[in-house]
């Protein structure tokens, strides 16, 4: 088992990485990421969108109340970024970054919360919610995928944690359906 990274910044957050699990021919053991942005992630999904390498270090960057970030470095390169953030429910961001998602390659809709948009390096979905008695929507993205290798695959993943994720962002962020 290699050595667990902890870094904390901003609010203190603990970020954690376990690094386990092998992929064969002698190659760098995959990442399994426990907690990204104070929040718990399936640590198979987002190891899986993760290139492989030998040091992984996970920080938070410029978070706030209502907007949790961090980014994951490998090998000392800046790869995923993710990002949550509250926002008034007249919002349309979906609509906001279109463009942002077709640069991303090929955008389709997905059947993730009220709606989600999956492109072939980055991920978006909104779900509506109430915090701190307003209404209003969850927003998480992922962005700078570039694994795995097959974009089919790569997208099939990027679903699956969203799909997971949303629903645990919101809470960690007390944002209630």
């Amino acid at each position: 088992m290699r050595k667990i990274i902890l870094r904390s910044a901003g609010h203190a957050v603990l970020l954690t990485a376990l690094l386990v699990g092998a992929v064969g021919c002698g190659g760098p053991d995959a990442f399994q990421v426990s907690e990204a942005c104070g929040t718990k992630v399936a640590p198979d999904l987002i190891g899986q969108l993760l290139p492989r390498g030998e040091e992984l270090k996970t920080k938070d960057t410029f978070s706030e109340p209502k907007q949790p970030r961090c980014e994951f470095e490998v090998d000392g390169h800046e790869v995923v970024g993710l990002r949550g953030d509250v926002v008034e429910p007249f919002i349309k961001p979906l609509e906001i970054n279109e463009r942002t998602m077709l640069r991303l390659g090929n955008p389709m809709p997905a059947d993730v919360g009220d709606g989600a948009t999956i492109s072939d390096h980055a991920a978006m979905a909104v779900q509506a919610c109430t915090y701190k008695g307003e209404e209003s929507q969850y927003v998480l993205v992922i962005d700078g995928v570039e694994n795995p290798e097959d974009t089919a695959e790569r997208r099939r993943v990027l679903e699956e944690f969203l799909r997971s994720q949303l629903p645990v962002a919101m809470e960690a962020e007390g944002c209630r359906p």
